[in-house]
């Protein structure tokens, strides 16, 4: 029987016990804060005993295991496991504003809660650099703008991608919001005829049949799509020779609805054929008004 291995990492407060309670839903046997020199014998142990899927959360509270865990990680594949690593970050702000609200002491703090805000942001910027290796062979979520639901989902989809095989992740933004710290390429495609400005369209998205027509009308947006089928098609194979399991390219416009939605499905039409490929339209999902429960500040 095969063993599929979920490891979730990440800055505190990004959201971990949400990832982790998604993937108990799904099956997954979990396990919280294990330290990383224990992970391949507790996944030897493990093996065939509880499941055939099991799902492990790692964070700055094992900070001295932490160099251990890329040899950790060796050991697994030379065994023929390859984990899904995954990385939850979130911006600094975010991060300080859950904290506050919560009223918990980050795992790196040595004084008081009510330390101060300079203090904890310091100890976010500590652990921010102790796990940057680890963020890099990692798909990266940013949680900085999501809701609890909306973090189960994508871990869910992540987790139905094959393992072995370089999944494309293609995710429209609006610039508006900010930039999504998740992505490995960005494109901007703000210069493009918006539809907003026609005032049939304004309210739809660039899921709807009207908008999607418009835009196939306009000059320069086919050549946008083109050119960027092309860039990636000239690059895929070797980010896939290079081990990596998941690339995420983000498409923005002005607010994320229409251009960057438009593209973000006609280019995973095109890629699917070939690569496992998933999509996400950041702003269209945070569309609702949410109040401060909704968010995931009480939820890490």
């Amino acid at each position: 029987m095969s063993l599929e291995i979920v490891l979730i990492t990440g800055m505190s407060g990004s959201g971990k016990s949400v990832a982790l309670h998604a993937l108990e839903d799904a099956g997954y046997y979990c396990v919280d804060n294990l330290p990383p020199e224990l992970l391949s014998a507790f996944v030897e142990l493990e093996h065939g005993r509880h499941s055939n899927k099991v799902a492990i959360a790692m964070d700055a509270r094992s900070a001295g295991g932490l160099p251990h865990l890329p040899g950790q990680l060796e050991r697994l594949q030379r065994q023929g496991v390859v984990p899904h690593l995954v990385f939850l970050d979130a911006t600094t702000g975010t991060l300080v504003r859950r904290f506050s609200e919560t009223r918990r002491r980050h795992p790196l703090s040595q004084g008081p809660v009510a330390e101060g805000r300079r203090a904890l942001v310091q100890d976010i910027e500590n652990e921010r650099e102790l796990l940057g290796d680890l963020r890099e062979k990692s798909h990266v979520i940013d949680t900085s703008h999501l809701r609890s639901s909306q973090l189960q989902s994508y871990i869910k989809e992540l987790i139905a991608a094959p393992v072995g095989q370089m999944t494309l992740v293609f995710q429209s933004f609006g610039f508006k919001h900010g930039l999504p710290s998740d992505s490995d390429y960005v494109f901007d495609v703000r210069m493009l005829p918006n539809p907003h400005y026609e005032p049939q369209l304004r309210p739809l998205t660039g899921l709807d049949a009207p908008v999607a027509e418009f835009l196939r009308q306009q000059p320069g947006v086919d050549q946008m799509r083109r050119d960027i089928q092309q860039f990636l098609e000239s690059w895929l194979d070797m980010m896939a020779s290079n081990h990596r399991s998941y690339v995420t390219v983000a498409i923005g416009c002005t607010g994320g609805q229409h251009r960057s939605v438009f593209l973000v499905e006609e280019l995973a039409r095109h890629f699917a054929p070939r690569w496992p490929t998933l999509c996400r339209h950041r702003s269209l999902d945070s569309r609702p008004t949410l109040k401060p429960a909704d968010l995931l500040a009480h939820d890490f």
